[in-house]
This record gives structure tokens, sequence and C-alpha cells, in this order.
């Protein structure tokens, strides 16, 4: 096969005939086309293959294939459906013409063709070629830079939301940042509930909701006094309807939300603490009245709570944290939400070790800023100090019976 070259047209001449053959090839050559040959219909379609040309001049009779399965096969490829296709051939009915113009034939000449004519035609159809060259080629351009551009946006968009997730994250570790392990906790409590909802069947965009608002569950505690939200014993009756109060507190904060997810943390806010048979609070609501997204972080905050280390109390084993959330089936909690988060245990798992290692390395990161702010206190006369209360975590506390104040 001759090869195409991008300043000579390749004009491929399908016909069953030698000598028909040959006269086209000495018209086209004589006129600087390049030009390939094939004898029937099936070595036409692999010289396509091989090297697709910009015009093919077809006879209609041929053995192995006729030139109409020919155009047929052409025509359902994508590739090649729009190579200009010249029908050249001895049939003379109309009948023929107007089955090859319907298959999608570009012209139609009657062997022995006219030489001025035949160049005519040809000539047309390579710019016709071209055209569509040009504009595929473009296309796939566009495609590209289409492509390109939203790789691009879609990595800054995963930038944004990953720092919307930190500053969540951040920002809601001020309502319990006296307690050590609370940005273990909120990374947990986001990354639980996201995976239930996801086990549960809600869709993507409801799980990536909940991911980012569950964290602002306890932000109320930012309004319960240190003396209430660290004491290491027994609350008070009075001190623990100021505790249970952190709820209404999150609800005015997130009050006149004007997003999706903060409309989703308001709801979970106010509603992580109710419980299914109606004895929980603020407003003592029961069964389908608590939103879905308030019944999911109910069961994994109260299970973060009990194989959790809090000042008020040491952390559970993880089978008596199970054990105690059973205990809670249809009175607390929701039994479909309970009964498919006890079936992902494995997910827990990998979920809790994410996040020991994500806390390992923040405070590698936070050693070595103290580090570095020793020694300039040290070179000014200046030192510092982290500020931080110690706690006393053994004493036995009033906990809720969900396993959390």
């Amino acid at each position: 096969m001759t090869q195409t070259t991008k300043e000579t047209p390749n004009i491929l001449v399908v016909d069953d005939e030698a000598s028909n053959r040959a006269v086209l090839r000495d018209i086209l050559e004589a006129h600087d086309y390049q030009v390939s040959e094939a004898s029937d219909g099936l070595e036409a379609l692999r010289a396509v293959e091989q090297n697709p040309p910009d015009v093919i001049l077809l006879d209609l009779n041929m053995p192995n294939m006729g030139g109409l399965d020919v155009m047929k096969t052409l025509k359902l490829n994508r590739e090649f459906a729009l190579i200009p296709v010249v029908i050249v051939t001895g049939q003379n009915d109309n009948a023929s013409r107007i089955t090859a113009l319907k298959l999608g034939a570009d012209d139609f000449l009657t062997k022995p063709p006219h030489m001025a004519e035949l160049i005519a035609r040809v000539r047309s159809l390579v710019k016709v070629k071209a055209y569509y060259d040009h504009m595929r080629d473009y296309q796939k351009k566009l495609e590209a830079e289409v492509a390109d551009r939203t790789r691009r946006l879609q990595d800054a968009l995963t930038e944004i939301q990953k720092a919307s997730l930190e500053t969540v994250y951040h920002l809601s570790r001020a309502a319990e940042f006296k307690d050590d392990d609370t940005a273990k906790h909120i990374r947990r409590i986001s990354r639980y509930a996201s995976a239930l909802a996801k086990r549960i069947g809600l869709d993507d965009l409801t799980c990536e909701l909940i991911l980012y608002a569950s964290p602002m569950h306890d932000v109320g505690k930012i309004g319960i006094p240190d003396h209430i939200l660290l004491k290491p014993g027994k609350l008070t009756p009075q001190e623990w309807l100021i505790m249970k109060s952190h709820t209404t507190i999150g609800g005015h904060i997130l009050d006149r939300p004007t997003t999706e997810v903060m409309k989703l943390a308001q709801t979970i806010a106010l509603t992580h603490h109710e419980k299914w048979d109606g004895s929980g609070y603020p407003n003592g609501i029961s069964g389908e009245q608590i939103p879905l997204a308030g019944r999911i972080t109910a069961v994994v905050d109260v299970y973060d709570a009990l194989t959790s280390r809090r000042p008020y109390k040491e952390p559970m084993p993880h089978e008596k944290a199970i054990s105690i959330l059973k205990e809670g089936r249809a009175s607390h909690f929701d039994a479909q939400v309970l009964e498919i988060f006890l079936s992902m245990q494995g997910d827990l798992e990998n979920i809790r070790l994410r996040t020991e290692e994500e806390e390992v390395s923040e405070n590698d990161a936070l050693v070595g800023i103290i580090h570095n702010e020793q020694r300039k206190g040290a070179v000014s006369g200046r030192g510092i100090s982290s500020g931080k209360r110690g706690f006393n975590p053994g004493n036995s506390a009033q906990i809720d019976t969900n396993g959390k104040r």
C-alpha cells in the first residue's frame, strides 16, 4: 500500500477489473494524486483500516463483498463514516443510484468516467474531506482542552472541599477544645456517619453533606461552662439541665442557614440526642419524626463516646459498647439504622486507624512548631506555654444513657 502524506491526497480505487483500476490510476496520478487499489469489498475495507484514504472510488458489482455492503460497513464506523465515496459503475439504472445515495454515497459516475468530470468530482471531495478532518481535529483539540480544564476544576474543587472539611473540623474543635480527644472524635463522627449513610443507601450528595455537617453536632458545647463540661464527677440535676442545653445552643449558633450543609448541621445539632421512643432531648420527638441524619449521628456519636476517653470516663471496649448499643435498639435508636451500623465493623476499624494515623502526623507537625517557638523564645528570653489543663479521666462521672454528656 502507498502511504498517504499530508501534502498529497490518497484516492482508494476499488474495482474487480484490473484494467478499470489501471485507467483510473493513470488519470489520478497524472493529476498528482496518490492511488491505492483494492480488487473487492473485503480488500477495500482492509485498505481503509490500514491507511484511511481521502476519497474512495467504488465499484458496485464485485466478488466477496459488493460496493453497497462496503458502503454500509463504512458508514457504521465512526472513524471512516465521513470518507467521501464516489460510486463508479457500469450499472446505469436509477434503483442502484438511489440505493447508493441513500447509503451515503457522495457522488455517482458511470463507466467509463469522463476524465475532466472525474478530476473535478475528486478535487471537490478532497476539499470536503480536508474540511471534515479539520473539524475532527478541532473537535478533538476542544475535547482535550475541556477534559484538561475539567480535571483542573475538579482538582481545585477537591482542594476547596478538603479545605472546607478541615475548616469544619477545626471550628468544631472549639466547642470541646479542652477535651484532648476531640479532634479525633470529630473526624471519626464525620466519617462514621458518612459511611453509615452510604451503607443505608443514601445518594452520594447526601452522604457528602453528612460528612460535612455531622462534625458540628456538638457545636453548642461552646456555650457550656467548663466546670460542667469537664467535671470529672457526677453532675447535679441543675448541671445536667445546662449540659443538655448544648443541643439548643447549637441550633441557635447554626440558625438561619443559607446552604444545605449548614441546614443539615443545624438539624443534626438539634436532633442527635433525640431517642426513638421519645425519651430524648431537647424536644422529645420520636420515631421517624427524628430526621434520618439525626438518627444516624445518634448511633455513631454514642458508639464513639463509649469507646473514647473523656474527661469524665475511660474508654470502653468495643464489644461492651456494641452490647450497650444493642440494648438501645428500638428504644434509643432506630432499629434499622442500628442493624446496618452493626454490620459495618470492618469499616469502623479502618476509619479509626486512619484517624489515628492523621493525628500522629498532626502531632508531629505541632511538636515541630512548638520546638521552633521554644528556640525563638530561648533566644529572645521569652518562653511559651500550651495553657492546657490536666485532666483526671479515671473518676466516675454522670453520663446520659447513651454514654455521653
